[in-house]
């Protein structure tokens, strides 16, 4: 396993309380809105989308076991993931506003080096299940595989090797987050929107496309077919 944390180190180089006043404009009465915190009034106030979430069943009490250790999973991997598109969008910016590649070199040598120490006793307590799980969570919050990243940042011969190690252990770093087609990262999907919903995770909006809604639906019609 210290060879997959070695690898995914790699990747990572409300609404306050308003108050309403009625505001007299011409000779119509209009109330706005002024939010805490803000000082322009606002006739309206956008709200975040809320997705609602079909209540959970399951067949048995192995399905209901094995959702609840997916879920104990996705929820501990999840923040390296957002992480890792964080630090991979920040690095991104800075290494654009420099001109010359040695700099970009040293600059990314220092983020990694950063990471390392930060993170690196937490990712070797991963286990192999886990590390895939961030694999796959790595490409759905950064829109590219756990391969493609090492090889834009080190090299594609590392790349290749890397992938073989992690084979290893049975962890591709090719996987990709397709909850269209694998029920188990559905499942995953599913999870995260919960948690994000009861505030124990930090919605990161994901960097590929996919309509939840489409994906219940799919997944709970291919459940009922007999």
């Amino acid at each position: 396993m210290k060879y997959i944390c070695y690898l995914l180190l790699l990747l990572f180089p409300v609404l306050l309380f308003g108050q309403t006043k009625e505001v007299k404009q011409d000779t119509t009465d209009y109330d706005y809105i002024i939010v805490a915190g803000d000082s322009i009034a606002k006739s309206a106030i956008d709200l975040e989308e809320v997705i609602l979430l079909n209540k959970l069943k399951f067949d048995s009490r192995a399905d209901r076991r094995r959702y609840l250790i997916l879920r104990r999973k996705t929820i501990k991997v999840y923040p390296y993931a957002k992480l890792a598109a964080e630090r991979l969008e920040t690095m991104q910016e800075r290494m654009d506003g420099l001109e010359r590649n040695s700099l970009k070199k040293v600059y990314a040598k220092r983020v990694q080096k950063y990471i390392e120490e930060e993170f690196s006793e937490e990712l070797k307590k991963l286990t192999r299940t886990e590390g895939q799980i961030l694999v796959k969570l790595i490409h759905r919050q950064t829109g590219k595989t756990a391969f493609d990243l090492i090889k834009e940042l080190r090299s594609g011969w590392r790349a290749f090797w890397f992938n073989t190690t992690a084979s290893v252990f049975d962890i591709s770093l090719k996987r990709e987050f397709n909850p269209e087609e694998e029920k188990e990262d559905y499942l995953i999907e599913d999870i995260l929107q919960r948690n994000f919903q009861n505030g124990v995770l930090d919605k990161q909006e994901p960097a590929i496309y996919f309509d939840f809604y489409a994906l219940s639906n799919k997944w709970l019609s291919a459940k009922n077919k007999p």
